[in-house]
């Protein structure tokens, strides 16, 4: 997911030459503002996009949790009534789902941390946003002076052409200066599942066990 695409476009594009060509610097300004405002909006929606899959493994996680709890209570409940077998069935299942919440639970730090990046990057656009708007005035107003110069010196005949260009360039390089740099490159990237050797077998049958022994301990002592 590339986000600020257009605006990192915009940054690492000679704008210089851009406005060189421009008949009307001014206009040029504003298409950057505008192309600066779309961007902005593109990143917010990508931002939602974002939450909405951070949220949804959240809620995965919840359920997860929910589920090794419900079967911690019935191994609980199975002891009670001495049918051992069946409580190591229910906490068979209950290791399975804390596998789950571990694996839940690391997707969301990693894509909390993606979020947060992705907020901090586009408070950086709004702010540099918001800089440019503030300008867009002064260099409107600048260009339109340089232009009402170059008009009266030409009346006048004692202007040199170059000193024209070397005042617009050194507007322009006031502009370039002033540019700002976004770029957010990060993929939602999932987690890859274990795969199921006899190792993972034996550890996840070790895990029962211990939960099994764990459990007879905690109901010996009530």
């Amino acid at each position: 997911m590339a986000i600020f695409e257009r605006i990192s476009d915009l940054v690492r594009a000679n704008i210089n030459d851009l406005i060189d060509k421009a008949e009307n610097p001014e206009k040029m300004v504003k298409q950057i503002i505008i192309d600066m405002e779309d961007q902005l909006r593109k990143s917010t929606q990508s931002l939602g996009t974002a939450m909405g899959s951070f949220n949804q493994v959240k809620k995965q996680l919840e359920a997860a949790q929910e589920q090794s709890n419900i079967w911690q209570n019935k191994a609980k409940t199975c002891l009670e009534q001495g049918n051992e077998e069946l409580a190591r069935q229910a906490l068979d299942n209950k290791v399975k789902q804390d596998a789950m919440v571990a694996k839940y639970q690391e997707m969301t730090t990693t894509m909390e941390a993606q979020v947060n990046e992705i907020k901090s990057q586009i408070d950086m656009l709004k702010s540099k946003l918001e800089e440019a708007r503030s300008k867009q005035a002064m260099l409107v107003a600048r260009s339109q002076m340089a232009d009402a110069q170059a008009k009266m010196a030409k009346t006048l005949g004692n202007m040199d052409s170059k000193s024209a260009f070397a005042k617009m360039d050194k507007m322009e390089q006031k502009i370039a200066q002033k540019e700002a740099q976004a770029d957010a490159l990060s993929d939602v990237s999932g987690i890859q599942e274990a795969e199921n050797d006899p190792f993972a077998k034996m550890d996840h049958d070790n895990a029962v066990n211990d939960e099994l022994e764990k459990l007879k301990q905690e109901m010996n002592n009530n």
